[in-house]
């Protein structure tokens, strides 16, 4: 490791998102009431360009916290806003959240925003933009996807599609151009100015009915063009495909990960490329380890990938709440710094590690 700091959160969390600065929103997802949302001042080192030495202040602080009745499955901080959307079970409705003001350390509920028929429905995946206003894009179902603006909760935007596979992921590509990932694998793109519009892009093999998928796409990074990453999805059996979604027909890359046999559950799958590292993605969610792959040698034979990292300071952090071994539930890159990440695990430990450069890697 070049640098490592851990927190301990008081409860496990399943979501990190960064908000404004070098700040950091957490959010808990117990069964019970209160659960935990929190925005977190980063360390110092993490705001410097390079790596200091010693440094009197090495943890995460607390700058404001609030509490949600429900779990928060989803959060999602909104550009250019002090806003938060957070979503849980028991259905798919929209819990939004103001920031407080410098004076104040509350994070409050400011409104919900009620899905049509979203009683029995799971939970909603969303993904936020600003481009023409706070917009927030929800679903928990192929043929349930929505956009509303935040402030106003007014309905900009009903697909049309037919099929009800849930999904297990959603992301603007554009202000116009929307991605879904269904657990299924299946992965569509839509245009929102055509409701009906739904392209499908090459579907994954065959594969046991069980097996579950979850999808990357590149954040907003320095010097590189979104169009030029793939979209990344992961299953629970540990495969990959890369797909541009420029010419959806085909698969870029087929590799397989190595990782542990799939658990009884695939709720915390995690892939996530590296905004500011060429063709480098992350992957989490089948123990208590983060891997880092190097994706730009990989072809179209499926065979096992190498990771250049890997991260195993949550599995020696000691047993989750239920006794079992600590699980990683969520990662996410740094949006500056080009190899450092966040993690959080099922024991409540939040950890962000910056690895040594292997030499001729990432």
């Amino acid at each position: 490791y070049r640098d490592l700091h851990t927190f301990e959160l008081q409860a496990p969390t399943r979501l990190i998102e960064w908000a404004r600065g070098s700040r950091v929103c957490v959010a808990g997802y117990g069964q019970s009431d209160g659960n935990e949302i929190l925005q977190l001042i980063a360390p110092p080192t993490l705001l410097t360009k390079e790596t200091q030495g010693l440094c009197p202040e090495r943890d995460f602080k607390v700058e404001c916290g609030g509490f949600s009745e429900r779990p928060v499955y989803s959060l999602k901080y909104v550009p250019d806003t002090s806003l938060l959307v957070t979503s849980g079970p028991p259905d798919s409705s929209l819990q939004v959240w103001q920031v407080s003001a410098e004076d104040s350390d509350v994070i409050k509920s400011v409104s919900t925003i009620a899905t049509e028929n979203g009683t029995g429905q799971s939970w909603a995946k969303i993904a936020t933009i600003s481009a023409r206003a706070p917009w927030v894009l929800h679903g928990s179902r192929l043929d349930r996807v929505q956009i509303t603006e935040v402030e106003s909760r007014k309905n900009v935007y009903t697909a049309a599609f037919r099929g009800s596979e849930e999904l297990s992921g959603l992301a603007f590509l554009d202000c116009n151009t929307l991605l879904l990932c269904c657990s299924t694998g299946r992965l569509c793109l839509a245009d929102i100015r055509q409701p009906q519009s739904l392209v499908e892009a090459v579907s994954v093999a065959s594969a046991p009915c069980s097996e579950q998928w979850c999808m990357g796409t590149r954040h907003g990074a320095q010097g590189l063009e979104q169009s030029s990453q793939p979209v990344a999805r992961l299953s629970s059996r540990g495969l990959l495909t890369l797909t541009d979604f420029r010419k959806t027909s085909e698969f870029l890359a087929l590799a397989k990960a190595r990782v542990p046999s799939p658990g009884s559950g695939a709720e915390f799958l995690c892939v996530s490329w590296a905004p500011a590292l060429e063709g480098c993605l992350a992957i989490s969610g089948f123990d208590g380890t983060v891997h880092v792959y190097d994706t730009q040698s990989w072809d179209s034979s499926g065979r096992e990938a190498e990771p250049i990292f890997v991260h195993k300071g949550h599995a020696f952090g000691g047993a989750g709440g239920s006794g079992d071994p600590p699980l990683v539930t969520v990662h996410t890159w740094h949006l500056q710094k080009p190899r450092t990440l966040l993690s959080a695990a099922s024991d409540g430990s939040l950890h962000v590690w910056d690895w040594v450069q292997p030499c001729g890697k990432c």
